[in-house]
């Protein structure tokens, strides 16, 4: 196929051909085998064979023109426990924004190399500003200056302007420590379902469905 040429996209395909997802071993709490997969994950990424194991896409809802449309980008989960999931980010970007207006989230983990995937919805909360305070004192330091500086999402005249603003910054926090942005901080996503997904031969893939019911999770397996 020459580079002019459109790709054949409905011939490319994957046979999967991994582990089983059955129920006697995925058991009935998410959170504890979500904690199982991210750690697969996170020794394959040191095998070299997983890249950004923590990255997730999040989507959230936007208005536009009075309707209600989805919006999506890839962050990376910072912390896991008690069953929520912890990124961060600017408040004031468009998905501060968005999730101030509705708080109902969705969130994807995708992992090729070891034809799985999760999928979680829920609602967030904002994490406490100690919370954030302890994440951002470990961020590098020009982590911590573009937070400082950038406004997300808002247009700017060039990447010449950017590298501009960012020389600025550098300068006022020459000195000292970088305090956080009071616009700048976590947001935990606290399911109320969650779906494993484990890709097999023939499309017949496993598909194991948590949601909660009467303060309790629910688990029922789906047709692929």
């Amino acid at each position: 196929m020459s580079r002019d040429e459109p790709a054949d996209l409905k011939g490319l395909r994957t046979d999967y051909d991994s582990v089983r997802l059955l129920e006697d071993e995925a058991g009935m709490d998410p959170t504890r085998l979500f904690e199982r997969w991210l750690g697969d994950a996170l020794a394959a990424a040191e095998r070299g064979e997983v890249k950004e194991p923590t990255a997730m896409t999040v989507a959230t809802v936007r208005m536009t023109d009075g309707r209600p449309r989805p919006s999506a980008r890839v962050v990376l989960l910072k912390d896991f426990g008690e069953g929520s999931f912890t990124f961060y980010t600017n408040y004031d970007s468009n998905k501060g924004n968005q999730l101030a207006e509705n708080p109902g989230v969705a969130a994807t983990f995708w992992w090729p190399a070891l034809y799985r995937s999760v999928r979680i919805e829920g609602i967030v909360e904002r994490v406490g500003a100690a919370e954030s305070d302890a994440y951002f004192a470990v961020r590098p330091r020009g982590s911590q200056i573009a937070a400082a500086m950038s406004r997300q999402s808002h247009p700017i005249a060039d990447a010449a302007a950017l590298a501009e603003a960012y020389a600025a910054a550098e300068t006022e926090y020459a000195e000292g420590e970088v305090p956080r942005p009071p616009h700048w901080g976590g947001f935990r996503i606290v399911p109320d379902r969650i779906e494993f997904w484990q890709g097999r031969p023939s499309r017949l893939h496993d598909r194991l469905l948590f949601d909660r019911y009467d303060y309790r999770w629910r688990r029922t397996r789906l047709q692929p």
